[in-house]
């Protein structure tokens, strides 16, 4: 409790104890005041430093001048293989797509790519977004601008992009399909391995690594493999049309460097994110809407990454 005045009470008049009591309230209640100023003053600071954080994270906030109206250029990061569960998954681009197109400050849209490709799935869910969007909001324009390397799953993507933008030295190209596995089966012999398989369904046990290759199998996955690479063909020519090349390669898996890439009609010119936002889409302030990982992946991750070092320290332990 704060600092009480110490004062000479009338004993004779026997009022000393009602005196006390009053003294000891009235201390409180201005403690109880004092304290709840604070609370209210170090909430507001909390809540003011939380909002400054916030309009740094939107980009609202720039060398020191708060812009909340002027028109922007709408960055995504789409870096790494593209997975189901990645940060790369169809959900999670899609989404910030989405909020990029619906801004209301928008100019333009930059999908920035790095990325060997992945699932042709989930690139073809971002590669029908991105067209769904573009036909929903005809003034917004989107351009794809590509890092070190842009192929397969990752190439997939960009076609649907108004324009492809690259460095001379970037990777880009893999318009292909793969599937690939190991054989064991003359392993298992020297080691004395028996292999017990059962199935139900003849085929079921489809390019079994552990099993003799069964060409009839091996000519289903080459015909698996052939359909899904003219799936791949046909929405490169459908997003790149006639500024592709007559060229017998472009569609054989091989990559390109960025200039080459230009001069087959793959992609359009050289450029980075800053220069197509400053001089193609006009709109220099860069909003990022990459997607991030929310407080309880972050935690997940974390705790994961903890339980993990606790068991490796506890094995050297036993060891």
């Amino acid at each position: 409790m704060g600092r009480m005045i110490m004062k000479e009470y009338d004993l004779k008049k026997g009022d000393w104890e009602r005196d006390l009591l009053e003294d000891l309230a009235l201390a409180s209640l201005n403690e109880q005041r004092r304290a709840r100023r604070w609370g209210i003053f170090f909430k507001l600071v909390t809540f003011l430093y939380l909002f400054i954080l916030l309009f740094f994270a939107l980009g609202w906030i720039d060398d020191g001048k708060v812009r909340l109206a002027d028109k922007h250029t709408a960055v995504i990061d789409l870096r790494g293989t593209i997975t189901t569960e990645s940060m790369n998954s169809a959900d999670k681009i899609n989404s910030s797509l989405r909020s990029a197109f619906q801004d209301k400050n928008t100019k333009g849209v930059i999908l920035r790519i790095n990325s060997p490709g992945g699932s042709p799935v989930q690139a073809g869910y971002i590669n029908d977004e991105i067209r769904r969007l573009r036909a929903k909001y005809p003034d917004i324009p989107l351009y794809a601008v590509v890092g070190d390397i842009c192929a397969s799953g990752g190439y997939y993507i960009a076609v649907a992009a108004d324009k492809i933008y690259v460095d001379k030295a970037s990777l880009i190209g893999s318009i292909g399909v793969l599937m690939d596995s190991f054989g064991f089966t003359g392993t298992l012999e020297k080691l004395g391995i028996e292999r017990r398989l059962l199935t139900a369904g003849e085929n079921k046990s489809f390019l079994d690594p552990f099993s003799p290759l069964d060409p009839i199998q091996m000519d289903h996955a080459t015909k698996l493999l052939r359909e899904v690479h003219e799936q791949f063909i046909q929405v490169v020519k459908q997003g790149r049309g006639e500024r592709l090349k007559n060229d017998p390669d472009i569609f054989s898996g091989i990559i390109w460097t960025g200039q080459k890439s230009i001069d087959l009609g793959l992609t359009d010119a050289i450029g980075n994110a800053e220069y197509v936002a400053r001089e193609i889409i006009k709109a220099e302030t860069l909003i990022d809407f990459t997607p991030r990982e929310g407080l309880s992946d972050v935690f997940s991750k974390r705790f994961s990454q903890i339980i993990s070092n606790l068991i490796f320290d506890a094995g050297w332990a036993i060891k």
